[in-house]
């Protein structure tokens, strides 16, 4: 008996095309091959109605019809059809099995595509099913079998240039290049100074200019490093350090604003002097102009400041302190005014046609290698072109604004102090996660702000053990007040149970969450830790310092060890604590850490609870968390 609410199966009726006992579709083994005519195909297609189907029967009319979703590739088709020049190679059909259509294939390479879309525009066919922009046939650069007398390109020999990995095809000093990049105008003069103008004292390997403003009118707040520790153990594949920065003396600003859980100071940290003396050197700076005070004029725009007002601007400063706190040199793939402009100024022939051709239309898809590369410093351009040598004042005008970079405050602010006689000191911590990268000349770099943390925790881990004390050293962190109303900050609230889901540096601002919680009796069993991590040996951050017995309100997965699991993988686990929580009266769910692999993998764990826990499909689950996450219950902070 067939249930009412269940419509019985019907059998489909096989046809003439059927393929019941081999239901896995196959590549046709003879494929009709065109050869098209340039004449043909630089025909400006004309919308047309005409039918594509030209089927040589017409036994099977029942059959439905293909809709025509691409009239203008199909006008293509059918002009390829009348044209004479064009050779078709039918296949013969078999008398047991014809075709209802045949297939043609038109393009076997990039050359063909090419051909049958036209030289310009003609990529916006192919959008829909390629990168997206079709940069990669852009002005191909063309060989001239014509040109007897062409001067190939003779790339530097150097190691940096070779880093570049750079395809410049059939590149000579002859190619006529087309759509090069206009010379980016120079925003950034210096003048000599006036005997009636003062210099300010430079500090420039301590604290940055005053004009350095993240948040105007107060100014970057030097605080002094009370002290620094390597939380992370030997064997880690990544290195953690933990500072404690001493605030007692930071400014009142407007409002009631202040050090809060789950907050982010911002760190104003500068380039190394090493690479700052090397980019120096590169670019044949005199070493007596360095640190000499000059007047910096500015047409336009926010640089030097952070944020400050976009205008003309002039002071005093040093071309050190520039180049130190103010202008990025390694975080961010070149742009075509650098490259342009390296490509003005260098004199080696080779080198300055290169420089123009990843400035040009033939040079996209080059230029996009680059740019989706790993990334690539001031310094390896400079050496890997080495004729080049641009003016300061004109480089200066190309590069970006050193940015301040933000970390989680990972304490409770409000209860982190010292004690040393009668005096009582505020203090904040933070924990940092030094990130490398392969440089250009061998070994590892590390990111501007995390490299130079490092530097100073291991300036401090060092005196340490050689007996100095680290107030004696007079380190400072040039920080600010930052993000104290980020999502983590602003979503925290003192009662309702919490999830915490977070790994690597991600659990850091979580220690805060358990320490205020902690303030709170009634609170004190409401807060879940789910901490991930390649190795507790090794790289456990903050175990045994969370004020609480860790086993109850903590659970540890290891990814390489152990059990080898990943954090989203105890997140179904925990499917009932999950929907528990997310469901409570002011529930929150946080995830805090790296958006690749963790923060995705986390999402789909989420959705997948919400499916097996709330009987809901996909896309119903997925509506879900977001309608959670727009009421504040559910916040993710990755990066």
């Amino acid at each position: 008996m067939v249930h009412p609410q269940i419509h019985p199966h019907h059998s489909i009726p096989e046809t003439s095309t059927s393929h019941p006992h081999n239901p896995i579709p196959e590549e046709p083994s003879d494929v009709p091959e065109s050869k098209i005519s340039e004449t043909l195909l630089n025909q400006s297609p004309q919308s047309s109605s005409q039918s594509v189907d030209y089927s040589p029967s017409s036994s099977e009319s029942e059959s439905p019809r293909t809709p025509n979703t691409d009239p203008q590739l199909d006008d293509v088709f059918e002009r390829a059809k009348e044209d004479k020049t064009v050779a078709f190679v039918p296949t013969t059909p078999t008398p047991s099995k014809q075709r209802r259509a045949s297939t043609v294939l038109l393009s076997q390479s990039p050359e063909d595509i090419r051909r049958l879309l036209g030289r310009e525009g003609g990529t916006n066919l192919v959008e829909k099913v390629c990168c997206g922009g079709g940069c990669c046939f852009m002005n191909k650069l063309e060989e001239d079998p014509s040109s007897k007398s062409s001067q190939p390109v003779i790339v530097p020999d150097n190691d940096a240039f070779r880093s570049l990995r750079l395809t410049l095809g059939p590149l000579s000093l002859d190619s006529e290049l087309a759509k090069v990049a206009e010379l980016p105008e120079q925003t950034v003069f210096f003048e000599p100074m006036s005997s009636t103008e003062r210099s300010p004292s430079s500090v420039a390997d301590q604290h940055p200019p005053k004009f350095v403003t993240p948040h105007n009118p107060y100014e970057v707040y030097s605080a002094k490093v009370h002290h620094a520790r390597e939380l992370t153990k030997p064997g880690a594949e990544k290195r953690t350090y933990h500072f404690d920065l001493d605030v007692t003396d930071y400014p009142d600003e407007s409002g009631d604003v202040d050090f809060v859980v789950g907050g982010a100071i911002g760190v104003c940290a500068p380039n190394s002097k090493d690479s700052v003396d090397h980019i120096f050197n590169l670019l044949s700076v005199p070493n007596y102009v360095r640190d000499k005070p000059t007047v910096l004029r500015t047409t336009n725009g926010r640089w030097p400041t952070i944020w400050g007002d976009e205008k003309a601007r002039e002071l005093v400063t040093t071309r050190r302190e520039l180049l130190t706190w103010c202008s990025d040199v390694q975080s961010y793939p070149p742009t075509k005014n650098l490259l342009r402009l390296l490509g003005e100024y260098a004199e080696a022939p080779n080198e300055k046609k290169i420089l123009f051709y990843l400035c040009s239309a033939q040079g996209q898809a080059a230029f996009c290698e680059i740019r989706t590369g790993p990334y690539i410093t001031l310094a390896q351009l400079l050496n890997a072109f080495p004729s080049s040598k641009p003016p300061l004042p004109h480089l200066l005008s190309v590069l970006n604004t050193l940015m301040p970079r933000f970390y989680s405050l990972s304490q409770d602010p409000q209860i982190s102090y010292t004690r040393g006689g009668q005096e009582s000191r505020r203090l904040i911590e933070i924990a940092v996660t030094v990130h490398e990268m392969p440089n250009w000349g061998g070994g590892l770099r590390t990111g501007v702000g995390s490299g130079h943390l490092e530097r100073v925790a291991r300036q401090l881990i060092e005196a340490e053990h050689a007996g100095t004390k680290p107030a004696d050293l007079d380190l400072r962190v040039p920080m600010f007040r930052g993000l104290m109303a980020n999502p983590l900050a602003r979503e925290f609230v003192s009662d309702g149970p919490m999830l915490l889901i977070g790994a690597g540096v991600g659990v850091a601002p979580f220690r805060g969450f358990v320490q205020r919680r902690l303030k709170s009796a009634n609170c004190a069993n409401k807060v879940w830790v789910l901490q991930g991590i390649r190795d507790s040996l090794v790289d456990e951050l903050y175990s045994g310092e969370w004020g609480v017995l860790e086993d109850e309100v903590k659970k540890v997965v290891e990814s390489r060890t152990g059990e080898g699991k990943y954090v989203q993988e105890e997140v179904r686990n925990q499917a009932d604590l999950v929907w528990f929580i997310i469901n409570a009266l002011d529930g929150r769910v946080f995830v805090c850490g790296s958006s690749k692999g963790m923060g995705e993998g986390v999402e789909m764990a989420l959705v997948d609870v919400a499916m097996v826990k709330g009987n809901l499909n996909k896309e119903e689950a997925e509506a879900f968390w977001k309608q959670k996450q727009e009421s504040g219950q559910y916040i993710a902070e990755t990066w």
